[in-house]
């Protein structure tokens, strides 16, 4: 995709930003790499400051444990596909958010929180890092959280999977903003 005459290279990386799923190489994902984009991107908009998040990271050294304790939440038939599925990204980052009591302040985290994921989405596309933000139904087990030490008042917003690449997944079209967007007429 090659930049237009009036975007930026910030809009450019932002249309090109893709969901890696598959397809990482063998490039070791650290946990330093993975501090340094999050250094960055925890200057996501967070209403009063609350800064509403934290991480898990699990590496190379963890992932086959904690793929096999993650599938073993799941029905004893599709323990083995999920124990695949969760071995490919070649780490994790688990990300989670603090759930207050009023809805109003729930919202502001979700969204302060799924915009800081935005920024380590991008910084790390800036970097050929793959990204992938799943919210596969082991994050609403209560299994997953005792395995991660996730508080009750707190919520997993998802498994981000991470892995290198080196061939980037096909454009997906958007629907032009135009077609979805309206005036008021009072």
């Amino acid at each position: 995709m090659e930049l237009t005459k009036n975007q930026t290279d910030l809009a450019q990386i932002i249309r090109e930003r893709r969901a890696v799923k598959k397809g990482y190489n063998n490039k070791e994902v650290t946990e330093e790499a993975v501090l340094e984009l999050l250094e960055d991107a925890v200057w996501a908009p967070t209403h009063g400051m609350r800064q509403p998040w934290r991480f898990i990271f699990v590496g190379a050294d963890e992932k086959a444990d904690f793929a096999k304790k993650v599938a073993s939440t799941y029905p004893e038939e599709r323990q083995e596909n999920r124990e695949d599925f969760l071995n490919e990204p070649n780490a994790y980052l688990v990300v989670v958010m603090e759930e207050p009591e009023k809805q109003k302040q729930w919202d502001e985290n979700f969204g302060a929180t799924a915009a800081m994921i935005q920024n380590f989405w991008l910084l790390a596309w800036e970097k050929q890092l793959g990204v992938v933000w799943r919210t596969n139904p082991h994050i609403y087990e209560n299994k997953i959280k005792d395995i991660l030490g996730v508080e009750d008042n707190e919520k997993v917003v998802g498994f981000l999977h991470l892995g290198y690449f080196d061939e980037k997944p096909i454009v997906k079209d958007r629907i032009p903003a135009l077609e979805k967007f309206s005036r008021y007429k009072g």
